[in-house]
């Protein structure tokens, strides 16, 4: 890896050395006739990336951006959204600076400025500093009808905009890490888009798609005789509740029985399983049991989403049973006790 940085830094470096260079050489000429003894200034920023450097307003962190302006040499503070950001002196000439702004630097209700501290003044220039592209964790509930309030849970969600497909679909409240819309008419079998100044992304389900997701859907309950458990605590992966299950080595989570055939616009099956321990889960689907070539899922202690088509299956008709099994094995190929985390079950789109 280390290789690799390397090599995508020398050309950027090599790069910078040589703007350095070419501005040194210029400032060396200027000192020699008096130099910059005026109020110092910012005339542009760069991002440092080869070719034509193109003046923006608008940086990403971890990225490096070169300042352009005068009287910069004497430079002892760079701040981006009043953050105090690190700079190297060997890279700084009365006319440049290199800078590489912190992945740290606040982006929310920040002061949208790039502040330079100089032994003759300070400089402010209006510098906005963009968040990460959106990152959606969930949005619960994916089978939210026409006017249903919707939660979109994740992170960066700096002034967005939500699209239900392509339909830009009005945001009723944010902050930095939840959005809540309501839910726009025909909206089955569309995706989720999240987007904010840096970029979008796209929801993993679409919506109508969920089996279970919180609640369970169309019958396919798990009867409490099965002594799972609904946790709360911030950490499912989907919407805010998933099922937790202890089964003895080669016990089961049943499913109950029901009959859902609108399958017609999706490719198979979607679960996301961790489990307390690396481990194994037999998925047995409308009851199956005695389906040799069941899918086999090999769980860690993350989550984890399998798509199941519905060629791995030995119906595809009808969703009428879900049952998960432990096949869990200790290194004796003994089955064991295993506790499993099961969320987001639901159906993947063609």
């Amino acid at each position: 890896m280390k290789n690799i940085k390397i090599k995508f830094l020398l050309p950027l470096f090599a790069m910078v050395a040589m703007v350095i260079g070419l501005f040194s050489s210029c400032d060396n000429d200027d000192s020699a006739s008096g130099g910059s003894g005026g109020a110092p200034s910012i005339t542009s920023v760069a991002k440092a990336v080869e070719g034509d450097l193109v003046p923006t307003k608008v940086g990403d962190p971890k990225n490096y951006y070169i300042i352009s302006g005068t009287g910069l040499s004497t430079v002892k503070k760079i701040y981006f959204n009043d953050f105090d950001t690190y700079f190297n002196p060997v890279l700084v000439t009365d006319t440049e600076i290199f800078v590489l702004i912190d992945e740290k630097t606040p982006y929310a209700n920040a002061s949208n400025k790039l502040k330079i501290v100089t032994g003759r003044g300070t400089i402010l220039y209006d510098f906005v500093v963009a968040p990460p592209t959106p990152k959606f964790g969930s949005y619960n509930p994916i089978n939210a009808s026409e006017g249903e309030v919707v939660t979109v849970y994740g992170d960066y969600f700096l002034n967005p905009v939500i699209k239900v497909g392509t339909e830009d679909v009005p945001v009723i409240s944010s902050t930095l890490t939840e959005i809540k819309f309501k839910m726009p008419a025909n909206a089955k079998d569309k995706y989720v888009t999240v987007t904010n100044i840096s970029g979008s992304t796209v929801s993993k389900a679409a919506i109508g798609s969920a089996i279970y997701d919180d609640v369970s859907y169309y019958g396919l309950t798990f009867p409490s005789w099965n002594n799972h458990t609904y946790p709360v605590d911030g950490t499912a992966a989907q919407g805010l509740v998933y099922i937790k299950s202890k089964m003895a080595a080669w016990g089961s989570l049943q499913g109950d029985w029901s009959w859902f055939d609108q399958l017609s616009s999706y490719g198979g099956i979607r679960v996301t399983i961790k489990a307390a321990v690396p481990g194994a889960v037999k998925f047995v689907f409308n009851g199956d049991w005695n389906d040799a070539t069941a899918p086999v899922l090999n769980v860690t202690t993350e989550w984890k989403t399998f798509d199941i088509p519905w060629s791995a299956l030995s119906s595809s008709d009808r969703v009428q049973n879900i049952t998960f099994q432990n096949m869990t094995k200790n290194a004796d190929g003994d089955g064991i006790e295993n506790t499993f985390s099961i969320d987001d079950i639901g159906l993947f789109l063609k």
